[in-house]
């Protein structure tokens, strides 16, 4: 079956959400958000492509910092709104220097920062 964009569901900004999860380790990395354009773009090139919500533009990750991430598997949840991208991340994904996005806990109602900046 062909993979066809058009049947996954978007919501009403054109907007996707696609979590990015290195493909070794199975870290989540981050969430940022994809529109049809920034999908075709990460399909065509390997080279994660998203839209950035506040700078109203396309974001291809790592094209100022260094800090690319490169496509190897794209996969859509069961409800066709959310995509998963298994990918090779060069340095840290956050923009706090951190390899995730995701470097704050909640523990016993406590919030507690798990991974230092790199």
């Amino acid at each position: 079956m062909q993979f066809d964009p058009a049947a996954l569901s978007f919501d009403a900004n054109g907007l996707i959400p696609c979590i990015a999860q290195d493909h070794v380790s199975g870290e989540v990395l981050m969430m940022a958000w994809m529109n049809a354009e920034s999908l075709a773009r990460t399909l065509q090139t390997g080279a994660m492509t998203y839209w950035s919500r506040s700078r109203a533009s396309f974001w291809a990750k790592g094209e100022t910092s260094g800090h690319v991430q490169r496509l190897v598997e794209l996969r859509v949840d069961c409800d066709r709104d959310c995509l998963l991208a298994l990918v090779t991340q060069e340095g840290p994904a956050c923009h706090t220097n951190r390899r995730s996005c995701f470097y704050t806990a909640v523990r016993d109602g406590a919030e507690v920062v798990i991974s230092a900046p790199l």
